[in-house]
């Protein structure tokens, strides 16, 4: 039988380390998002149409890195809560455009304040300094390797 190369510990991998922190820090702001009846995706989406005029599903799909498909379910998911609303293009009366729903403007800043606190929380262990270095860092690898889903999950 051949030799084998010995077998890595788990905690030898960067990933896992990111993983652990990344987990514990979605899953807190994922219970926050909650119990406001939101789900981090949603969220996400509804930051994305905050600084927009009404926008075509498509192109929000493209800056965000999603499928159409992906945006329309969260869409329709949305628009059940009253939170976001369909209609059709001023431009184009057979493209339909999303916009936020007067409630919806209302809440964005409260679940932005929550995703500081959250990451006050756990971020607040780490100096400026570090903080700085760690933002830098991670901003970095993403623009190295080219990432540009928004990260729903």
């Amino acid at each position: 039988m051949p030799p084998t190369a010995p077998v890595s510990d788990l905690t030898q991998h960067l990933g896992f380390w990111l993983r652990m922190v990344s987990n514990h820090v979605s899953q807190a702001f994922a219970g926050k998002l909650a119990d406001q009846g939101v789900t981090v995706a949603e969220w996400c989406l509804m930051r994305a149409l905050y600084d927009r005029e009404p926008t075509a599903p498509s192109r929000l799909a493209d800056a965000m890195g999603m499928t159409r498909g992906a945006i329309s379910k969260l869409a329709d998911r949305l628009i059940a809560k009253a939170l976001i609303q369909r209609e059709a293009s001023v431009d184009d009366g057979r493209a339909q455009t999303l916009a936020l729903t007067p409630r919806a403007v209302a809440l964005v800043p409260e679940l932005a304040a929550l995703a500081d606190r959250n990451d006050a929380e756990f971020f607040q262990c780490l100096t400026a300094a570090e903080r700085e270095t760690l933002e830098r860092l991670l901003k970095r690898m993403v623009e190295r390797n080219r990432l540009t889903a928004t990260p729903i999950d």
